[in-house]
């Protein structure tokens, strides 16, 4: 009898450790995240740090990162991403349109979230795109809208008269964006052309063209004019011609005014969605695009000063380091 009792003893005792050992498991479960962002600058960054912070908050440090930088090659984003399926990553994050494809294109299998992509459907090239990818990708979106950026331009300049529409012929979603506005702005009487370059090796070229040629120029979201601002401010502001930017970073590298989202707060979102696919087992394949909540009028102060641009009192100072110091 006693040999029973110590026996049932020991059992209790082997299935609580067994049961901790299981906890303690758990509670040690690690993930590894790959990060494929297309290329550097201030949007992308704010996305990619947006993101990491929202999963370090969830997990701390059971989520490691393995974050790549394709140096603005499409190319190299297909070497990362195939890197990331050899390490079997948990999810991965392709930040930028060109970091997308190659996700999509490199796995059917591991979650891909993507994030500062404009339009979905255009950039995987699905015809029958209804807000889900309905495969192992979703994200989220930098779409603002394309028609109150037209209107913004017109409420700035009315009296202009031919756009030029500067854009990376290179990336699909710069194509739908100018394209998009220029119907907008064709609406409210305005003159539109296209000068599209096909990398930055062309981009001074065709942007002197552009500011022989216009009034005003558009540039969208577009990750070859995020990394160049610099070229493009050379040459509009001699030449007094003012830039209406997609995105905040842009505006303040070279333009006037932008609807402005935070990426920031874009990535985070993103982030979110990934505690849901790893922590709570959400199905990607039905997860909807999420999209930027709000949507800030913003100025460039110095560059408008200086064009001598009358910005309307509901927009927003962009804070640069001479407006901070």
């Amino acid at each position: 009898m006693k040999k029973q009792v110590i026996a049932a003893v020991l059992a209790s005792v082997l299935a609580a450790g067994a049961c901790t050992a299981t906890v303690s498991a758990a509670e040690k479960e690690t993930y590894t995240i790959g990060i494929c962002q297309l290329v550097q600058h201030e949007a992308l960054d704010a996305a990619t740090k947006g993101f990491e912070d929202a999963l370090t908050e969830e997990f701390g440090d059971s989520v490691k990162f393995d974050e790549q930088n394709a140096q603005g090659d499409s190319n190299t984003c297909s070497t990362i991403i195939n890197s990331f399926v050899s390490e079997k990553v948990d999810l991965i994050l392709a930040n930028a349109t060109a970091s997308l494809q190659a996700a999509s294109a490199g796995t059917s299998d591991i979650p891909v979230l993507g994030t500062a992509v404009t339009e979905y459907g255009v950039a995987l090239g699905l015809d029958d795109f209804d807000g889900t990818v309905g495969t192992n990708v979703s994200g989220t979106s930098d779409l603002a809208p394309l028609d109150k950026q037209a209107d913004m331009l017109n409420e700035i300049f009315p009296d202009a008269k031919n756009v030029g529409l500067l854009y990376c012929s290179a990336e699909p979603n710069s194509q739908y964006q100018v394209d998009t506005v220029k119907d907008a702005l064709e609406k409210l009487g305005y003159t539109c052309e296209y000068y599209a370059f096909s990398d930055s090796n062309d981009l001074s070229s065709v942007t002197t063209t552009a500011a022989n040629e216009s009034d005003v120029i558009y540039v969208p979201t577009d990750n070859t004019v995020a990394s160049n601002t610099e070229i493009i401010n050379n040459i509009c502001l001699p030449a007094k011609v003012p830039v209406i930017a997609g995105e905040e970073g842009i505006c303040s590298g070279c333009g006037v005014a932008t609807l402005s989202i935070s990426y920031y707060d874009l990535g985070y979102t993103t982030g979110e969605m990934a505690v849901r696919v790893l922590k709570d087992g959400e199905d990607i394949s039905k997860m909807a695009i999420e999209y930027a909540p709000k949507f800030t009028k913003k100025y460039n102060a110095d560059i408008a000063k200086e064009l001598g641009v009358k910005i309307p009192d509901d927009y927003e100072a962009i804070e640069t380091d001479s407006s901070e110091n």
